[in-house]
């Protein structure tokens, strides 16, 4: 479906790309606004080499910002693993915490 200076896209990628309703797209294409094809039944909208490479690039950035969040929510977890972990060896090595001025525990109340 290449051509040596642009490619062709279905109506549901240009959408995509475009930002555009599928419905503008069809629309564009009966008054023949957009450069088009059909083959098999389905039409094929024409994007320039330069529009490409924008669509390349634009494509790139979602997947580096899609990888981003996914690096926040891991050190999000990650941290509050750790912290829970801190806690833990705090603990165990009978050391106070932030909360706590001794080492001693907290003294129950009787029941009578």
């Amino acid at each position: 479906m290449h051509t040596t200076d642009g490619v062709w896209l279905s109506i549901t990628d240009y959408s995509t790309y475009k930002k555009v309703s599928i419905s503008t797209i069809r629309r564009h294409i009966k008054t023949n606004i957009l450069k088009h094809k059909e083959e098999d039944g389905k039409y094929y909208i024409y994007v320039a080499s330069v529009d490409r490479v924008k669509l390349k690039e634009e494509e790139e950035l979602l997947r580096i910002k899609l990888e981003l969040e996914l690096y926040k929510s891991q050190i999000r977890e990650l941290r509050d693993e750790n912290s829970g972990l801190r806690m833990l060896v705090d603990l165990y090595e009978n050391k106070p915490s932030n909360n706590f001025t001794t080492t001693e525990p907290p003294e129950l109340p009787e029941f009578i």
